[in-house]
């Protein structure tokens, strides 16, 4: 399971959200023995956009060579805050953050790209921060999304993976039991089986057969999450708990790293083509929005 990850690109803007992603950036890449990259992206004012077809050549040119410069500058000061024996790389670029992100982490070739979350409170983590929830809908690679106040350090601590036999899953898993190994954390595997009906409904006299359903679903869950952790545990990986529980899933997976105190959840993303990137599985999607701690969504290289 060793070697997943060979480059982290952190993307910061200076505020107090990226300063928490920066630290938990450091802790990973050092944790992995990986190469940490610094991006800073400089955003063109709209002011000036709106007046490009009324500019010049030369005009457009000093905009974006001003923009350059400042970039280049902030990128600097940000990897200055890492300490420079800390930073393999620093990256500058001008224009649409979430895009340039996206193009910096492909170019680069980054298995795992980390954004703060500005979502503090219930309402901001439901509407969470634009530019990270457009790079975790499109980059090509992992992302882990840093939110959580009063915090120094993040691991060691409780690693949260959820699985659920697909192979989105399975890379979560996998990618969960280096980053628990490399940073001595606890990996809990939850495995959330939704019993809610869905149409067709069983037919109301066949209640008795719809009741056996559902407990060899149980025991089958139970079955997988116990194997998965065993294929873990002879991989080299030392899972603390695996664990089945019962709802809808995204709710579950949230409400379970609370009550865990989860330093991390990692899940899988479904994301595939270029179209489902955009939609995002609803999954990962609901947990991004709304945990209390950081998550990391696992994209396999192959998609």
């Amino acid at each position: 399971m060793d070697g997943l990850v060979s480059k982290v690109l952190l993307a910061t803007d200076g505020s107090r959200e990226a300063a928490r992603a920066a630290g938990m950036a450091r802790e990973l890449s050092g944790a992995l023995g990986a190469e940490l990259h610094v991006l800073y992206v400089q955003p063109i004012p709209e002011a000036y956009i709106n007046q490009w077809e009324m500019a010049g050549p030369e005009f457009i040119d000093g905009i974006f060579k001003r923009a350059e410069g400042e970039a280049r500058k902030k990128a600097e000061e940000e990897a200055a805050k890492l300490g420079k024996d800390g930073v393999a790389g620093v990256h500058a670029a001008v224009g649409r953050t979430d895009a340039e992100i996206v193009r910096v982490a492909e170019e680069l070739g980054a298995e795992i790209v980390v954004v703060g979350s500005r979502g503090l409170g219930a309402l901001s983590r439901a509407l969470l921060g634009s530019v990270s929830t457009s790079v975790v809908r499109h980059a090509h690679t992992s992302v882990l999304v840093v939110r959580g106040e009063g915090r120094d350090r993040y691991l060691p601590g409780r690693i949260l993976a959820a699985v659920d036999g697909s192979r989105e899953a399975e890379a979560a898993a996998r990618m969960a039991a280096e980053i628990s190994g490399a940073t001595g954390s606890e990996l809990h595997l939850l495995y959330v089986l939704d019993l809610t009906p869905r149409p067709p409904y069983p037919h109301p006299l066949a209640g008795e057969s719809w009741d056996r359903h559902l407990e060899e679903a149980k025991e089958k869950a139970r079955a997988f999450v116990e194997e998965r952790a065993k294929q873990l545990r002879e991989a080299g990986a030392e899972v603390a708990v695996a664990k089945v529980a019962f709802g809808e899933p995204d709710k579950k997976i949230v409400e379970e790293a609370e009550e865990l105190g989860a330093s991390l959840v990692v899940t899988g993303s479904r994301g595939l083509g270029s179209l489902r990137r955009s939609l995002m599985g609803s999954v990962s999607d609901s947990v991004v929005r709304h945990a209390h701690c950081p998550v990391l969504v696992v994209r396999r290289r192959a998609e």
